[in-house]
């Protein structure tokens, strides 16, 4: 993954989210949406894409809790995929896949948001005080198994006093990792854990 320095990521990621952002803003939501949000949870992110290659629109969201002061709480990722029926169905949860609001240090929220590609989506967290750091995880539909594995892992770090000085590093699962399945990733502990 070519990785951009990260204040032009940032503005690029920024203007990306605009439109999105003044549309939750106006309180619009489709109704796919609405009924894909579960009960007591506010939407953060919501992308639509092929993501299983079958040449139908599917979705994927980003969802925390409602309640103020759970800022630390776990997000939810759900995969939803759309049926022949043209219903969209969720196919996978994760509560492990998304940093939460406070897990960026002093940068606060480190989830920059889903990046869709067809058979796929990659995850993008940025954050850090004096060490700045990302991490981007890649996810890819598998044939085979039916579900999305962990294809991608990059990272990214630097110190603020040094930015130039940056240690990038890039795993690609399954060959280095093992097989991990997007219903067991954890972002905390996704090394050595899985399946050869």
């Amino acid at each position: 993954m070519n990785m951009l320095r990260p204040s032009l990521r940032h503005l690029s990621a920024a203007l990306m989210l605009l439109p999105a952002l003044a549309s939750q803003a106006a309180g619009t939501r489709t109704t796919e949406e609405q009924a894909a949000l579960p009960a007591g949870q506010q939407t953060v992110s919501w992308e639509v894409a092929d993501l299983n290659r079958d040449g139908r629109p599917d979705a994927i969201m980003v969802s925390e809790a409602k309640a103020a002061g759970d800022d630390e709480g776990p997000r939810l990722l759900q995969v939803l995929l759309r049926q022949p029926d043209g219903k969209l169905k969720v196919v996978v949860r994760n509560q492990r896949a998304v940093m939460c609001r406070q897990c960026g240090g002093i940068f606060g929220d480190p989830f920059e948001g889903v990046q869709p590609q067809a058979g796929g989506f990659t995850l993008l967290h940025y954050g850090g005080s004096n060490w700045r750091w990302r991490a981007d995880f890649r996810f890819a539909w598998s044939r085979r198994d039916q579900t999305w594995q962990l294809v991608a892992v990059d990272t990214l770090s630097y110190h603020t006093s040094d930015p130039d000085n940056e240690k990038l590093q890039h795993a690609r699962p399954p060959r280095d990792f093992g097989l991990i399945n997007l219903a067991d990733f954890d972002y905390e502990n996704w090394q050595g854990r899985g399946q050869r």
